[in-house]
């Protein structure tokens, strides 16, 4: 009787004992970064998908990174009043051509087409060639005041063949007497923000 309890009490303490052995540990897995997580460009979208990496902070990207550019076309008429027969710009109108001149500074991807025009006072080859003289001067002050590049510029004279008031009155011929900025180019920059449901169009 004693051998069997000594029997039962070895194999209890050995299934105690194997059953308390501290178990093998696992090895540690070391997980590869294989995507480039971070933002360095500040646009929202990561370095591993963006395929605009220089992107301009602040400024509308799509889910690759890449900026939406718009297309500029717009005319914009010059507050300028020329005396009759004459293509002076008075200095109380530089203004006017410095407001172009920023635009264009700010969009270097642009370029403008100054339109000149005149009244019906005179004959048709002398309002030709008074309202190209008002176009290059306007042109003139853009590249030399305010620097603008002049292969960004061109003039164009109208004379009287496309006027905005076909009336004889003097208030027709003062209205007639203009300049027109006609711009074109592509804008890059405008739009702002980007969010996450922003798609390629």
């Amino acid at each position: 009787m004693k051998t069997i309890v000594t029997l039962s009490t070895l194999i209890l303490v050995s299934t105690v004992l194997t059953g308390c052995a501290t178990p093998e540990s696992p090895t540690s897995v070391i997980t590869e970064q294989k995507y480039d997580l971070r933002d360095l460009d500040g646009d929202g979208v990561i370095e591993a998908r963006d395929q605009c990496p220089n992107s301009i902070a602040g400024s509308k990207v799509n889910n690759v990174g890449c900026g939406q550019e718009k297309e500029i076309a717009q005319r914009i008429e010059l507050k300028l009043n020329f005396a009759n027969n004459s293509a002076v710009i008075e200095p109380k109108y530089e203004s006017e051509i410095e407001a172009i001149a920023d635009f264009m500074h700010q969009h270097p991807d642009s370029a403008v087409t100054i339109e000149g025009h005149s009244s019906k006072v005179g004959s048709y080859e002398l309002n030709m060639a008074l309202s190209q003289n008002r176009a290059e001067a306007v042109v003139n002050m853009l590249t030399e005041t305010f620097s603008v590049d002049a292969n960004r510029l061109k003039a164009v004279g109208y004379g009287y063949s496309r006027p905005i008031d076909d009336s004889e009155s003097e208030l027709a011929a003062e209205r007639n007497r203009r300049v027109i900025a006609a711009v074109s180019g592509t804008d890059k920059t405008i739009d702002m923000k980007w969010d996450i449901y922003s798609v390629p169009e």
